[in-house]
């Protein structure tokens, strides 16, 4: 089968994940989707966490966030046959910050298409964006919500 792969082109030749290493049993569906897509079109995946300077849920401070984050992406690329990574970003205020936060890290890894989680829209989005809404209305690249 002549495909647009077999003849060098690549749709996609790095795909951001954002992880919350709080809620990981809701990217299932996400994460398969960004692993599939990463073995399609032999893109790497950057795992991307995003954390404050203060002791959190996750982790006591940036240093052992960063070393779940790291296992995790080992994880999944050992569980799915891929290449990938992990960066971590810190923030003041992560749940405020997120949106820039990840407009920064799609500039900074050089990806071309986000793949997010998301929760089935509620109440709450009709009068508050999802932070997911926002990067596939702003980001410059393409950005694919899977609704958990």
């Amino acid at each position: 089968m002549d495909t647009e792969t077999d003849r060098g082109y690549k749709m996609y030749r790095k795909i951001m994940v954002p992880v919350d290493l709080a809620h990981t049993d809701s990217l299932g569906n996400a994460l398969q989707v960004a692993a599939d897509l990463s073995n399609h079109y032999d893109a790497p995946i950057v795992y991307v966490g995003i954390t404050t300077s203060l002791p959190g849920p996750v982790a006591h401070n940036p240093e052992a966030f960063t070393r779940k984050l790291n296992a995790f992406a080992e994880e999944q690329a050992s569980r799915h046959g891929i290449t990938g990574e992990a960066r971590t970003y810190i923030s003041h205020d992560p749940a405020r910050d997120l949106d820039t936060t990840l407009m920064k890290a799609i500039k900074e890894n050089g990806v071309d298409l986000v793949i997010m989680a998301s929760h089935t829209p509620g109440m709450a989005e009709h009068l508050f964006a999802s932070n997911a809404g926002y990067l596939a209305q702003h980001a410059p690249i393409s950005v694919f919500v899977i609704r958990s």
